[in-house]
């Protein structure tokens, strides 16, 4: 797997800080909250190893977790398929609808009023590559206030369509899978519809935790089938240290089970969150919603090739 190379932080911690001074005017007593967006492979955890080490550096505490680690426990992602047998999507961990939210927002909450908690903590590895959460003794704990609170994941900022626009939205995937199945190179339209109206409701729990964020910044793949290459990449890299993982296929069908999303979701995304018709605007007001989000745009080498302020 090639390095890879941070030019990232460079342009994201600026625009951190910037946010960060003001809000610790408004409210110092309250931890700053960032969500951070990318596709499996982009660079996420190299770029939030190095924030971790900044912000640190600065005298700051941060609280630094991902949706990853509140994947249900293995026995109940068995029990979600079983009771959806029909929807592919649920069949193997990614998917909204796979996370204990629950458990995320008594956590989100809990860091916000400066109160003790505990971070789970999610193997990966486990089962074959199918992976299970820890027992809560090995989980992380968090007994001081922290400044920073920032929360990454490939789906984090996900909001719900509205039921046209997701009927519209699936019905064009569909048509190009069935009749241009050579250029179509999506999975959306390989789905029916009911499999991707269950992930649309859940996402609506989902926009509960994203109302927590006071920025957010997103790595925005110049293609999105770049992620099936990283995640090939990432998963050899997970057999080689670990001992365990997905095979080449097996990853190629994982993938296969969260493009749909990308499909769905990436448009809305790329627009704002922020903005006063998304549901995330509702947790901190919509008057100052412009500039708030950075999106990163980065090529096949997870390069930047540009930054956008939105």
């Amino acid at each position: 797997m090639a390095e890879i190379i941070d030019d990232k932080s460079p342009v994201v911690i600026p625009f951190i800080l910037s946010h960060l001074a003001k809000h610790r005017e408004k409210q110092p007593n309250k931890p700053f909250f960032i969500g951070l967006n990318g596709v499996q492979g982009a660079g996420k955890t190299v770029l939030v190893t190095e924030l971790k080490r900044t912000l640190a550096s600065k005298g700051l505490k941060p609280a630094v977790f991902s949706l990853d680690d509140l994947y249900l426990t293995h026995a109940d992602q068995l029990e979600l398929g079983k009771a959806n047998p029909s929807n592919p999507l649920l069949q193997h961990r990614g998917q909204p609808s796979t996370h204990d939210i629950a458990l995320a927002l008594s956590i989100f909450e809990d860091l916000s009023h400066n109160r003790p908690t505990k971070i789970p903590q999610y193997n990966k590895a486990l089962f074959s590559g199918k992976g299970d959460r820890l027992p809560e003794a090995e989980w992380e704990s968090i007994t001081e206030p922290v400044d920073i609170v920032l929360f990454e994941g490939w789906c984090v900022g996900f909001q719900p369509l509205q039921v046209d626009e997701l009927t519209r939205k699936h019905a064009s995937a569909a048509s190009a899978a069935a009749n241009d199945q050579y250029s179509y190179t999506g999975r959306l339209g390989h789905n029916t519809e009911e499999s991707v109206t269950t992930i649309n409701t859940a996402l609506d729990q989902y926009s509960r935790l994203w109302s927590y964020f006071d920025v957010f910044v997103h790595i925005d793949a110049a293609d999105p089938l770049f992620v099936y290459k990283w995640r090939l990449q990432q998963e050899a890299t997970t057999r080689r240290v670990r001992g365990g993982g997905m095979t080449d296929d097996e990853v190629t069908h994982f993938v296969d089970g969260y493009f749909p999303a990308y499909e769905l979701y990436t448009e809305t995304l790329r627009n704002g969150i922020f903005k006063p018709n998304n549901r995330v605007a509702g947790g901190s007001g919509t008057a100052d919603w412009k500039g708030r989000q950075l999106r990163l745009i980065v090529d096949e080498n997870r390069r930047v090739k540009e930054a956008i302020t939105i």
